[in-house]
C-alpha cells in the first residue's frame, strides 16, 4: 500500500508542476520570440511557442527527486540504483539534445550523432538489452550485440515519438497513455522502480495536455519528444525487457506499437522511393488521417484510443485480473471511433 503511495505522490507531483509552469514557459517563450511558425507541412496556423518540454522534463525531474527523498525507490541493489540514475541521466541528455535542437535548430547528423552518444552511456549505466527470450530456445544472450540493439531502441523510441507529434495533443497524450500502461504492468510484474519512473513521465504527459490538447497554447518541442520518448523507451527496458519471459520482452512492442509502426512505415515508404528516411513530408498517420477527411480532435482521439487499445492487449497479456474485461472495453472504445472514421471518410470522398 505504501508503495502505491510513492506512485500517485509521483504521478501528482509531476502534474502539477507542469500545470504551474507551463504558462510562465509560454510566456517566456514569447517574449523571447522562440516559435514555430506556419508551414508548407505544418498543421497550425499561427505561431506557437515550443518549449513546453520544459515543463515536462521540469515536473517528471522534480517529481522523482522528491519521491527518491521521501525514500520511495528504497534500497535498491546496486545494479538497478545504477539503472535508475542512467534513466535519469539519460533523461537530462536527451532532453538537452532536443531543446539544443529548438533554440539552434542542429542539422539531422548532429541530432543523430549526440542521440548515439548518449544512448551509449546509458547502456554503460546499465540500461541496457542484453537478452531475448526465444520460444523453445530459452535466453539468448546478445553480447555485443547489446550496445548496438539498446542504441537503436532508444534513439529509435527518441525520434518515433519526436516524429507523432505533429497534432494538438497527439505525441502528449499517446505517450501518456503508454507510461500509464507501462506503470501498471511494471507494478504488476514487481518491478516498482520502473513504475515509479513510469508515474512521473504519465502525470507530466498528461498534465500538459491541459495545455497541449486543440487548440493548443503551446508545444512541447524537440526537449519534450526526446525526453518522453527516450523515457518510455528506458522504462521498458529496465522494467519489462530484463525479465526472463518472452511475454516481458514482447510487451514494450505492443504497448509503443504506434509510433513504432508509424516511424517504420514512414521510413520504408520513403526508401522506397529514393529518398532520405529524414526527409520531411506529409506520410504520417495522423496526415493520412487528416487527408481522410478527419478533423483534427478526431484524428488525435483515434490514435489515443488505438494506443488505448494496444495497452489494454498488454494488460491482458501479462495476466492482470480485470485485464481481459480492460480489453474488451478498449475495443469497444476503438470500434466506435474506427465507425467514426470510415463515416468520415466516405463523406470525404
Amino acid at each position: 500500500m505504501l508503495a502505491q503511495i510513492y506512485h500517485l505522490i509521483a504521478f501528482l507531483v509531476a502534474a502539477v508542476v507542469v500545470l504551474w509552469t507551463t504558462p510562465d514557459v509560454r510566456n517566456i517563450g514569447i517574449k523571447s520570440g522562440k516559435l514555430d511558425k506556419p508551414g508548407e507541412r505544418k498543421v497550425h496556423q499561427r505561431p506557437m511557442v515550443r518549449l513546453g518540454g520544459v515543463s515536462i522534463f521540469a515536473g517528471a525531474m522534480l517529481s522523482l527527486i522528491i519521491v527518491w527523498w521521501l525514500g520511495g525507490f528504497g534500497n535498491l541493489p546496486p545494479d538497478k540504483e545504477w539503472q535508475v540514475i542512467g534513466v535519469i541521466l539519460g533523461g537530462i541528455g536527451f532532453f538537452s539534445i532536443g531543446f539544443a535542437d529548438d533554440l539552434l535548430n542542429l542539422s539531422p547528423f548532429i541530432r543523430l550523432l549526440l542521440q548515439v552518444i548518449v544512448a551509449s552511456c546509458v547502456w554503460k549505466a546499465g540500461v541496457s538489452i542484453d537478452f531475448v527470450t526465444i520460444p523453445m530456445f530459452g535466453i539468448v544472450h546478445l553480447g555485443w550485440l547489446s550496445l548496438p540493439i539498446t542504441v537503436i531502441w532508444l534513439a529509435g523510441m527518441v525520434n518515433a515519438i519526436n516524429w507523432i507529434d505533429g497534432l494538438d495533443g497527439l505525441a502528449a497524450g499517446v505517450s501518456g497513455i503508454a507510461a500509464v500502461v507501462l506503470l501498471v504492468v511494471s507494478l504488476y510484474m514487481k518491478q516498482p522502480a520502473a513504475a515509479l519512473i513510469a508515474a512521473a513521465l504519465a502525470g507530466a504527459s498528461l498534465g500538459f495536455l491541459r495545455y497541449n490538447f486543440n487548440p493548443a497554447q503551446i508545444f512541447m518541442g524537440d526537449g519534450g519528444s526526446y525526453f518522453m520518448g527516450f523515457t518510455l523507451a528506458a522504462v521498458s527496458i529496465i522494467g519489462l525487457v530484463k525479465i526472463p519471459a518472452v511475454t516481458a520482452v514482447l510487451l514494450p512492442y505492443v504497448i509503443l506499437a504506434v509510433p513504432i509502426f508509424d516511424m517504420s512505415a514512414v521510413i520504408l515508404l520513403r526508401l522506397r522511393q529514393g529518398k532520405s528516411p529524414f526527409s520531411a513530408d506529409k506520410r504520417h498517420l495522423h496526415h493520412r488521417l487528416l487527408n481522410a477527411g478527419l478533423s483534427h480532435r478526431w484524428a488525435v482521439l483515434f490514435i489515443y484510443s488505438l494506443t488505448l487499445w494496444l495497452g489494454s492487449l498488454a494488460v491482458a497479456i501479462v495476466g492482470i485480473p480485470s485485464g481481459a474485461i480492460f480489453a474488451c472495453a478498449a475495443t469497444s472504445l476503438l470500434s466506435y471511433t474506427s465507425w467514426k472514421v470510415w463515416k468520415r471518410s466516405r463523406v470525404r470522398s
